[in-house]
């Protein structure tokens, strides 16, 4: 979880996996909407950039701070609740695992979490973090409101339109804060609920042949397909009465999670960083190691699983329809040659939204996510799902590792230039660039 004071104590700023680093001029930590206004203000008479750091679980470039970091620790909370609309208004510094407590006391609940509770609801909200359910869509999605700070320090709000007329509210959608530091959101919630979930080791075609019977007959399902076995593991969470998690569970989550999961994990991963030869086998052990188990709690309890072990990302949207051919490949290709990859595939479905940047693009998705452990080249891996994605349109998150130019970005994302139209209104300085950015949306 973050830590202000590692934050404050540092003069230097890392991404979580320590890839992207950043040594910024300035490190503030305002404690008010107005503080955060002025700090805006100066930088722009200064001609210095501004980035806000949230907590650090981007891969991409997006939130490196190469002038003046911006965190928003002291500016979080639950301010209020409409019950009757079953919406909630939080600070936007406030880190999605507060969240649950806070909304469990007004009987509400989050609808939809992905299985990492470190970042912040704005760092979520703006880089389209999501979790997994075909009728669900990405924290982004669930935003009904949006106060922000713009590039002349001005405060603006704006409510969620008619999505076919609303440019605006399309473009806040998914921003990477380019239009603004959000300092509140307004979310739609839902009545608090409990998931249970249960995991169980399938073969590849198996669980080919019951994904579409399944991704509709669960609330969440997701795969982690284990490169080069044949093998893989299905989650599945299904709706129960609200209930909290057994002390039992939580304590048995916490020995596997650490003990079994990220301890023995990141022995193999050990292993195979330093016998590259080994990753194959280290895949084959890790698959056949899938517990056929099942936990029940809150949402906002099961979603989560805890990270020990650091590795690098990046992340593909692909249509639904085009999920059973490209699986197929990408399962073929990887039998053939793992490229020295032995974490497991991770396998989300995603409803359409549309947002101008949503990587969705309106159509409904599956989401594949690629990963490389901390210490071993993601290059072969990551260059070859490059290439392999443009075969299918693939979307990269832009939270993760993203090797597209401005040109591809253009051909992908139709209505990107309208969405740099909007941003020049409130940045016209470009305060929150920077070289990601110049990079990217040229």
């Amino acid at each position: 979880m973050f830590s202000l004071n590692n934050w404050n104590n540092k003069k230097s700023w890392e991404n979580w996996v320590g890839y992207v680093t950043a040594e910024p001029e300035q490190k503030l930590t305002p404690s008010s909407v107005e503080e955060l206004q002025s700090i805006i203000k100066q930088a722009r008479i200064d001609k210095k950039r501004v980035r806000v750091t949230g907590a650090a679980h981007s891969f991409s470039g997006c939130a490196k701070p190469e002038e003046i970091a911006i965190s928003l620790d002291n500016i979080r909370g639950l301010i209020s609740v409409d019950k009757e609309k079953k919406q909630a208004t939080l600070y936007a510094g406030t880190y999605l695992h507060e969240i649950g407590d806070a909304l469990r006391e007004h009987g509400l609940a989050l609808e939809n979490m992905g299985d990492v509770q470190a970042q912040t609801i704005a760092g979520a909200a703006s880089t389209a973090t999501h979790g997994t359910g075909i009728t669900l869509g990405s924290v982004a999605n669930q935003v009904v409101a949006w106060e922000w700070v713009d590039g002349t320090g001005e405060l603006h709000t704006h409510e969620r339109g008619n999505p076919e007329t609303d440019d605006l509210g399309n473009a806040l959608h998914v921003s990477l804060g380019m239009l603004g530091v959000f300092t509140k959101l307004t979310i739609q919630a839902v009545d608090i609920y409990g998931l249970r979930e249960s995991n169980e080791r399938l073969e590849f075609e198996e669980g080919l042949a019951g994904w579409h019977d399944a991704i509709h007959s669960h609330r969440h399902l997701e795969w982690f397909l284990f490169p080069g076995t044949n093998m893989l593991q299905q989650k599945t969470l299904s709706v129960i009465e609200p209930t909290p998690m057994r002390r039992g569970q939580k304590l048995k989550d916490n020995f596997e999670s650490w003990v079994v999961l990220n301890g023995a994990f990141y022995l193999l991963s050990e292993i195979a960083r330093i016998y590259p030869k080994l990753t194959k086998r280290v895949s084959q052990i890790a698959a056949g190691s899938v517990p056929n188990t099942f936990r029940e709690g809150y949402s906002y309890e099961v979603f989560p699983t805890p990270r020990g072990v650091k590795f690098n990302e990046t992340e593909y949207f692909i249509k639904l329809s085009d999920f059973d051919a490209c699986i197929t490949e990408v399962n073929d290709i990887l039998l053939a040659d793992n490229k020295n990859s032995h974490f497991p595939i991770e396998v989300r479905t995603h409803k359409g939204e549309t947002g101008m940047l949503s990587p969705t693009q309106g159509e409904d998705s599956v989401v594949l996510s690629f990963h490389v452990y901390k210490g071993m080249d993601s290059d072969p891996l990551f260059d070859w799902v490059y290439e392999y994605m443009k075969k299918w349109n693939g979307r990269p998150h832009w939270g993760k590792v993203n090797k597209l130019s401005s040109e591809e970005l253009h051909a992908l994302y139709p209505q990107l230039k309208r969405f740099l139209e909007i941003r020049e209104q409130y940045d016209p300085d470009k305060v929150f660039f920077n070289s990601w950015f110049e990079q990217k949306f040229q």
